[in-house]
């Protein structure tokens, strides 16, 4: 039976993605299985602990999934694998603003130990006070080991560890302060890994440093067995028969369980490149433009005149075609890039979508569709990005409130059989 371990951290920026890039990779290199799975909505860090593992990600999100969903994932990503390894999201007991959906959640729920990467920079004493906070704050999350992080010398090691033994929780290691393990980050968080000049030397690099620096014997060791999965929820339905999906650069934000979903309800998927000028499949029957960086590229998509009669086409035949985030930006008439250039989109929606005058739009969303797709009614989501648009007065697709419940704006557009809005669509609520 698998086990699972959940990599957490205090705060945001304490390095909890390269620490688990490192450990997926120096595992691989001492031949575990380790499959690596992410919490919350996160599209990029997947991408990126993919490639570590040299196995797909799964995102975990506690607060769009329902508990039987989590589990069933869990137990899923998890089979033939030694170790579940889940990296966190933001501190660890941070969650929407319902309070709900945090990292310590999700270990609560799957009953798995917590390693809490720890910031060391700029303290040492005091970093015991802050462990035992973290670990005796909620009595069902169990906070099994520390690794420090950023660690000055071993004279500020010491000062470090000797602190940590009074609280009686594992210190796994120490890792050094190294400029050279820091991944590049835009606008809606890191870059994706294909961007990273010489990527596989970085996590090289990473494996490397978690291997030297990190007792993973000990770690190994704290980890809990993986419950098996009662039958998982109904997945959302299909968009259709046949699904044209977008994928590239452009087109990157996909949740690995909604396709598998689909796949196993005897939907066919079929991809293209957008950016390669490719056209959705003339057998479609719906055509899904997943978000991505359509504003990095708005150039490129103008000149994608294949793709763009291809959209046309699906839409004369009356194929669904539904976009998300950045894909809602390119079923619009024009996308505004940060210079102030705007690029000729598909225009299937008369939408003006621009990202000169950057503003961040980030959270949870319950929403309520109003358009032909083959969903419950109610759903849960998210949204973010820096972009706004400007519409004409069309039908929204989703009517929409944020974790709370507090009303929001309705979201997106419909004409006829396409639609698209700024949510991303986790799951039934």
């Amino acid at each position: 039976m698998a086990k699972g371990i959940v990599i957490g951290a205090p705060r945001s920026g304490s390095g909890k993605t390269v620490i688990t890039l490192g450990l997926l990779a120096a595992f691989r290199r001492r031949g575990t299985v380790v499959a690596p799975a992410k919490t919350g909505p996160d599209y990029i860090d997947p991408a990126f602990l993919g490639r570590a593992a040299l196995r797909d990600a799964v995102n975990l999100d506690p607060w769009s999934m329902s508990p039987a969903r989590l589990k069933s994932l869990a137990a899923t990503q998890a089979t033939g694998a030694d170790l579940l390894l889940v990296e966190g999201v933001m501190g660890l007991f941070d969650g929407a603003v319902d309070n709900t959906g945090s990292t310590a959640d999700l270990a609560e729920l799957l009953e798995l130990p917590v390693v809490l990467v720890v910031d060391s920079e700029r303290q040492s004493q005091s970093v015991a006070p802050l462990v035992a906070g973290f670990a005796n704050w909620r009595p069902g999350v169990r906070v099994a080991g520390v690794i420090l992080n950023r660690v000055a010398t071993t004279k500020h090691e010491r000062m470090l560890v000797d602190a940590l033994s009074a609280t009686g929780i594992a210190c796994l290691g120490a890792i050094p302060r190294d400029a050279a393990l820091v991944v590049p980050e835009r606008h809606l968080g890191l870059v994706l890994p294909g961007e990273v000049t010489a990527f596989e030397a970085f996590i090289d690099n990473a494996a490397e440093t978690i291997g030297n620096f990190i007792d993973l014997d000990r770690l190994l060791s704290l980890a809990a067995p993986i419950a098996e999965g009662d039958a998982p929820p109904q997945p959302l339905r299909p968009l259709g028969q046949h699904i044209a999906i977008a994928r590239d650069d452009a087109f990157a934000f996909l949740y690995p369980h909604l396709l598998d979903g689909w796949r196993a309800m005897g939907a066919e998927l079929s991809f293209f490149s957008p950016l390669a000028d490719q056209a959705p499949s003339a057998g479609s029957d719906a055509v899904f433009l997943p978000g991505g960086y359509p504003e990095l590229h708005g150039e490129k998509l103008a000149a994608a005149g294949v793709f763009k009669a291809g959209l046309i086409a699906a839409r004369d035949r009356d194929a669904l075609i539904y976009g998300e985030c950045g894909g809602f930006m390119v079923l619009g008439e024009t996308l505004v890039d940060k210079a102030g250039q705007g690029h000729a989109m598909a225009g299937l929606l008369p939408v003006t979508t621009r990202i000169d005058r950057p503003k961040r739009i980030l959270g949870y969303r319950r929403l309520v569709h109003a358009g032909d797709l083959p969903w419950p009614g109610r759903l849960h989501g998210h949204e973010f990005h820096y972009s706004s648009a400007k519409q004409s007065r069309l039908t929204p697709l989703f009517a929409a409130t944020d974790a709370r419940g507090d009303a929001l704006p309705p979201m997106g557009a419909v004409i006829g059989r396409v639609m698209g809005s700024y949510a991303h669509v986790v799951d039934a609520a």
